[in-house]
């Protein structure tokens, strides 16, 4: 039965498996999701950010320029005059978001601004973004939080905790290098609400569409896991119904040999009831040596099938009253192998073969099939051979006359060590009313 109980295994284990890895990749399919949901809305995110500064200070850069250029430039030089502080003060009010503005020339002279003119005339370090922008004659816009100390520190009061800077270039006339440039301050509540609107639709989408994609892997896995459940049914009640074909294909292929059996012994009137005695001495040294069930089982099968092989044994030669020949004793010596053979095939005595088999070793290498001696011959043949030794040696034979369980037991102590394997004759003799004769002596 151990066939069956292996297919059972496989059915039973082979849906928790599929099953448990769908889940684990349902689980991991939902983390790389969110891993993937959460990169590509940070990335979608930044990308807005900076498009719409960029865009922002496209829009604050080409306005202030389009408004201030034509009267700051003057013969490829930055002029300040009242009339240009007019002009500058009349674009920033129609531009409410530009907070300040201030011109710079080249050299990094603040030529003008709008917040404490103080300041203009003074000159400073040309670094920074500032630096930037009229090196590489392009527009440089971030969002900066305005320092309280430097020449940003007016800008810092205004109350703002963040503003854009934008520094545009002023180029010369033919456009080929900055003779100066705009820095710019503004207002970025407009920006960052747009931004803000937008940053939560990225996200809202993103989301979405990557729930979607799980919900729709989750549909998937439920319908698979119920497709392997219901495979698994199926399957479930075929091995039922296989296993209790084989069931009964084996108790009948069993019943079957228990009949070639009974014809062995039938062969032979003066073995009658020999394998059932080999099987009730085997069994019980077996328990006297603590077998455990398994072993157990064997032991009684192969004490009970032990001479099968004799099938293949013609009947004249079995039952022969006088001495065997050479090749009489040759065929004689096959009924284990033979046996073997024959119920080899049934998986219930698959573990009583080497106990056939071997029965008629020696524990000194003298025996047959194999000649094995000593522990290379396994216990339950060393019990059966033992068994099948003492049944021969106390039934009537017509080639010798029974003798009494006393002589028996006395033969099998002199064969302790010889023929027998002292460890299974010291648990037969503690089976028998005879271990409390002094027959050990006799060895």
């Amino acid at each position: 039965m151990g066939l069956l109980r292996r297919i059972r295994l496989r059915v039973v284990g082979g849906i928790d498996r599929p099953v448990t890895l769908l889940r684990l990749f349902l689980f991991a399919s939902a983390v790389i999701l969110v891993a993937g949901g959460l990169v590509l809305g940070s990335v979608l995110t930044q990308t807005l950010r900076a498009q719409t500064l960029a865009m922002e200070r496209t829009s604050l850069a080409q306005y202030v320029d389009g408004v201030l250029g034509p009267v700051v430039v003057r013969r490829n030089r930055v002029v300040t005059t009242h009339w240009v502080s007019q002009t500058i003060r009349h674009a920033l009010r129609n531009q409410p978001d530009v907070v300040s503005v201030k011109v710079w020339r080249a050299d990094g002279t603040l030529a003008w601004t709008n917040l404490q003119p103080s300041r203009i005339g003074q000159r400073f370090e040309l670094d920074g973004d500032l630096g930037e922008a009229m090196r590489d004659n392009r527009a440089v816009a971030s969002i900066i939080a305005p320092d309280s100390e430097g020449e940003d520190a007016v800008e810092s009061r205004l109350g703002f905790g963040h503003l854009i800077q934008v520094y545009a270039p002023l180029d010369n006339a033919t456009r080929t290098h900055a003779i100066g440039a705009y820095e710019i301050y503004a207002n970025p509540a407009h920006l960052e609400q747009l931004i803000g609107a937008r940053v939560v639709t990225i996200w809202l989408t993103v989301g979405g569409v990557f729930a979607t994609l799980w919900l729709a892997l989750a549909f998937l896995v439920r319908g698979a896991s119920r497709t392997l459940r219901l495979r698994t049914a199926q399957l479930r009640d075929r091995s039922a119904r296989l296993a209790e074909s084989y069931r009964l294909l084996e108790q009948s292929a069993l019943e079957a040999v228990e009949s070639l059996n009974a014809a062995v012994d039938a062969k032979d009137p003066y073995t009658a009831g020999h394998s059932l005695r080999v099987q009730e001495i085997a069994l019980a040294i077996g328990r006297e040596l603590g077998l455990p069930p398994g072993e157990l089982d064997a032991l009684g099968l192969a004490g009970l099938f032990h001479d099968i092989g004799k099938l293949r044994v013609p009947d004249a030669i079995l039952t022969k009253p006088g001495p065997l020949t050479d090749d009489e004793f040759a065929l004689i010596k096959r009924h284990p192998d033979d046996g073997a053979a024959i119920v080899g095939h049934l998986g219930r005595m698959k573990a009583a073969v080497p106990y056939i088999r071997h029965h008629h070793e020696r524990w000194d290498g003298r025996g047959y099939p194999l000649r094995l001696g000593g522990d290379a011959i396994p216990v339950g043949a060393a019990i059966v051979g033992l068994a099948d030794a003492w049944d021969a040696m106390t039934t009537e034979r017509p080639y010798s006359r029974a003798r009494t369980s006393h002589e028996a037991a006395q033969e099998i102590v002199r064969g302790r060590g010889t023929q027998f394997a002292p460890h299974v004759v010291d648990a037969f003799l503690a089976t028998v009313d005879l271990a409390r004769q002094p027959l050990a002596a006799a060895g």
